[in-house]
């Protein structure tokens, strides 16, 4: 009878934090801001956020990246408080697909200052980049599958939970993010008590000639100072082609200032397909952040990505 009376407990709790969910999403769409053109289509809004919050499409577009071959141009600028360069790296790479592994070719590099330290990246941004754009050896066994593979940062710490963190909030813009002091939950952005905080918009319009759904996240702009200390995105702008609801770009810029930490980072992201795989095709960030116990960064860099093979 225990076990039993256990099952029944656990669908009773799915089954109230699905209809939570579902009541966040349907108060949210009520305040939601549609364009005329968005009204006219007689959008479902409720289906539209589920599908928004739940997407892993753009998660998915970068493990593609572990079964294609694909050539890339990589430039990276590390600045000085001043703007000027003090180490850049640029590249032409080609990634090679056989047998289920991959390696990678440099095709021609050029760095500048320190950007090596005997052998190695000298700059936590360029190994981010390298992490996912360069193949280091050869690793084999690797797939594009994302069910099941929700990034988290059990069993991390130090710089390697810092790296999976800053990969979570780059994946995953809007969900919270575990273990990060002073911003976790302000992260969480389909939480009505932290959505309370941003206006919502969706609007139709076209992006490189294909008709897509545009949905905004921005600031309100009547907040108070101590509401604007809540704000962590500054804009989450995502174009959702209108047919297949692929995230075909998106832009975001988010900033924070704490004791121990401050950042003040914008991405562009722009996608194509390769059959039916969504890959990015073009990445520019500009980024200055600072770690407690890590120097500060400020970095520009442009990854450039082409001639994808299977």
């Amino acid at each position: 009878m225990k076990p039993f009376i256990t099952f029944v407990t656990l669908l009773i709790c799915f089954s109230s934090i699905a209809q939570d969910d579902s009541t966040d999403l349907i108060a949210l769409s009520k305040v939601t801001v549609l364009s005329e053109v968005v009204i006219r289509t007689d959008l479902n809004t409720v289906k539209l956020l589920k599908r928004i919050k739940e997407d892993s499409s753009f998660y998915k577009a970068f493990r593609n990246l572990r079964v294609l071959g694909f050539t890339s141009i990589n430039d990276i600028k590390m600045l000085d408080k001043k703007g000027k360069i003090q180490a850049s790296l640029f590249s032409k790479t080609r990634q090679n697909r056989s047998n289920g592994c991959r390696t990678m070719e440099v095709l021609e590099e050029k760095t500048t200052g320190d950007m090596y330290d005997e052998g190695e990246l000298n700059y936590f941004t360029a190994e981010l980049y390298a992490g996912l754009f360069f193949t280091k050896g050869r690793i084999c066994g690797e797939n594009n599958i994302v069910a099941g593979t929700a990034r988290n940062v059990k069993g991390k710490s130090g710089i390697e939970k810092r790296k999976e963190q800053l990969k979570m909030m780059f994946f995953n813009p809007g969900k919270r993010i575990p273990g990060i002091p002073f911003i976790g939950d302000k992260i969480d952005i389909f939480n009505p008590e932290v959505s309370q905080y941003y206006n919502f918009a969706i609007d139709l319009g076209d992006l490189n000639g294909r008709s897509c759904y545009i949905f905004r996240i921005t600031p309100r702009e009547d907040l108070t100072s101590s509401e604007r200390n809540n704000i962590v995105f500054k804009n989450i702008t995502t174009w959702f082609d209108e047919k297949s609801m692929d995230i075909i770009a998106r832009n975001y810029n988010l900033s924070y200032d704490t004791p121990v930490y401050d950042f003040d980072v914008n991405m562009e992201v722009q996608m194509t397909k390769v059959g039916d795989l969504l890959v990015p095709q073009v990445l520019r960030y500009k980024g200055n952040w600072k770690l407690a116990f890590q120097k500060r960064e400020r970095a520009l860099f442009t990854a450039t990505l082409f001639d994808f093979r299977d």
